[in-house]
């Protein structure tokens, strides 16, 4: 069985004990729809309850149950405003779109979950995104929002264990939200990642780690009130989590962003599975994950995608913007990091393989839309 560059014999086999067969002939499959979107107006809750529709049926996943919905705001506001010109945030209509179907399904209690700073619960803090705060708690069912970046509204962190062991860390300690929740859904956009090289259902998850555990101050005791980013921690490896909270596997193992974010990524899928993937391709940017990375350009791809499994729909993602979902590192759009899909089907979380995924709606033929060469850090 061939290795995937970047995927050690190792954690290979890790994976396969845990699963009991050869991971990527075990991943499961599942359908992702795919449909043509131009704007965000009155026709996109009708065109996601298609697709919801044609990926299983939405009442039948929510119906009686709480749902977390996962947010995608990406980067600190307070130095990021939003920009209509580059649309790298969750559109807020999407967001009203989602809320509406899932109440309309017969969730029992949606619960909005992000994590941004400050690590604060006023509901004005959603509101500088653009969000509704006011027409997305009128949905339908019952509303709830909680800042996942420190212990928000709960009185202690969830311990949620990597079941194949774990990649970086063997668990994670997360906000009670990730728990506490019979439906996990991830709303993400189309586009690219500086590290990762696409940022879609898989990567929205890699702010699931709070930065009272995880920033760069939370210290050896931890912080509720942190200021810093999680780089020291999961991006470089140069410090470990506060004392308590569950430490490395393997200390010695690089000390590189694209070894390690991609694997953090996969080991919180893991430990969280996402059970809702809504992919938002309608605007978005190519060259990066924000205005931060040098070069990136906004783009109309038109599109929405959906699905169940994590891994399926970002395959059929990374294929609609005109790359490999099997790629390995080094080539576009992995230029600096490891290819989280086949990180992800390597321990049996779904297939990378496109034969193997059914697609409904468009096909990736009549969906594609080229990103070009990647996050390169120029003009493309």
């Amino acid at each position: 069985m061939s290795i995937p560059q970047g995927i050690t014999r190792r954690e290979l086999l890790a994976g396969a004990a845990a699963l009991g067969a050869a991971p990527a002939k075990s991943a499961p499959a599942a359908p992702v729809a795919i449909a043509r979107c131009r704007s965000y107006d009155q026709e996109l809750t009708g065109i996601l309850g298609k697709m919801f529709d044609q990926t299983g049926g939405l009442g039948r996943l929510v119906k009686g149950k709480t749902v977390a919905l996962k947010l995608n705001l990406t980067g600190n506001i307070t130095r990021f405003p939003n920009r209509p010109d580059q649309p790298y945030r969750n559109e807020p209509a999407t967001v009203l779109a989602v809320a509406h179907l899932l109440a309309r399904a017969g969730a029992r209690r949606l619960r909005i979950i992000e994590s941004f700073f400050p690590a604060g619960q006023d509901l004005a803090l959603w509101a500088r995104y653009g969000l509704d705060v006011q027409a997305i708690g009128n949905v339908g069912c019952k509303v709830e929002w909680e800042n996942t970046q420190n212990l928000g509204h709960g009185k202690k962190y969830s311990r949620l264990k990597v079941p194949w062991g774990g990649y970086v860390f063997p668990s994670y300690d997360l906000n009670h939200s990730f728990e506490d929740c019979d439906v996990y859904a991830s709303l993400s956009k189309l586009k690219n990642h500086w590290i990762a090289g696409v940022t879609m259902t898989m990567k929205n998850n890699f702010g699931n780690t709070p930065c009272s555990l995880y920033g760069g101050d939370a210290g050896p005791d931890g912080n509720e009130d942190p200021k810093q980013e999680r780089s020291p921690v999961c991006h470089n490896g140069t410090r470990t989590p506060p004392k308590g909270v569950p430490q490395e596997l393997h200390p010695d193992s690089p000390r590189e962003a694209g070894y390690r974010v991609p694997r953090i990524v996969t080991d919180l899928v893991g430990a969280r599975p996402i059970d809702l993937s809504i992919v938002d391709g309608v605007d978005s940017i190519r060259g990066g994950e924000g205005v931060w990375n040098a070069g990136v350009q906004m783009v109309k791809p038109g599109l929405l995608l959906v699905g169940r499994n994590p891994v399926c729909v970002d395959a059929v993602c990374t294929a609609v913007m005109g790359c490999d979902p099997r790629a390995e590192r080094g080539t576009k759009p992995f230029i600096r990091g490891d290819n989280t899909m086949l990180l992800g089907e390597a321990v049996g979380i779904g297939t990378a393989d496109l034969a193997r995924i059914e697609v409904a709606g468009l096909s990736i033929k009549e969906a594609l839309f080229d990103y070009g060469p990647g996050p390169i850090g120029k003009p493309v």
